[in-house]
């Protein structure tokens, strides 16, 4: 089994912001909506949805335009990420219905506020301590909340490593590329999760590997 190497939790450096931002990720990102209705159909989104993780806004968007009866937050640590967000959102017309805000997890300002839903995206894997993110979904989320998580998975070797940058980033920008591949270094495996889930009570959340990449966590929390 390939060794997980953390990388920096917060990408608050400008120009990492920007590529970010400037960046196509409308498939993975597309994906996630698709995988959560699939995850939840039948299930009634709306409400108060708590998006940890958020970065420049992109998921947080697409999840708005998908469910328009949800009212979203979104949680970075990130200043430089939020920038760009906010000016997202102002494009988008989403103001009303979708706010940013700059917190680090676990944040006490976070508990207690009886979210319907929360989601994340792509943050898992930054966390040194991973009980952060799931320590923050007891404290934000009601009873019987929904959760949606995605994040990557940690390749068997390095040799995958290279070949899935090959694969995915071989024409994205040289931030890009290098961030991805030391995101597949520093990314969980799905029985890691499960441990994580474990420790922190919440076995009743399931764990799929989706893609060849990608990873999801899923379900509600005990009424």
């Amino acid at each position: 089994m390939l060794e997980r190497i953390p990388e920096p939790e917060l990408m608050d450096d400008e120009a990492q912001a920007r590529a970010y931002a400037e960046a196509d990720f409308e498939t993975p990102h597309n994906m996630f909506v698709q995988l959560f209705a699939e995850r939840f159909a039948g299930h009634r989104v709306e409400g108060s949805v708590l998006d940890l993780g958020c970065g420049p806004g992109d998921v947080t968007i697409r999840f708005a335009r998908a469910y328009p009866h949800c009212r979203i937050h979104g949680v970075d640590g990130s200043q430089a990420m939020l920038k760009h967000g906010c000016a997202a959102l102002e494009r988008e017309g989403l103001k009303p219905r979708v706010r940013l805000i700059h917190a680090y997890l676990p944040s006490a300002a976070l508990a207690g506020r009886g979210d319907d839903i929360v989601i994340s995206n792509s943050l898992l894997h930054h966390l040194a301590r991973p009980d952060a993110l799931w320590r923050s979904v007891k404290s934000a989320a009601r009873p019987g909340a929904a959760v949606f998580v995605m994040d990557l998975r940690r390749p068997d070797s390095r040799e995958r490593v290279e070949a899935l940058v090959r694969e995915y980033a071989a024409d994205e920008p040289d931030v890009l590329r290098r961030d991805f591949h030391n995101s597949l270094l520093a990314a969980y495996t799905p029985e890691e999760v499960r441990g994580q889930l474990a420790e922190a009570g919440l076995e009743a959340l399931a764990v799929e590997a989706v893609t060849d990449r990608h990873l999801i966590v899923h379900g509600c929390l005990p009424g």
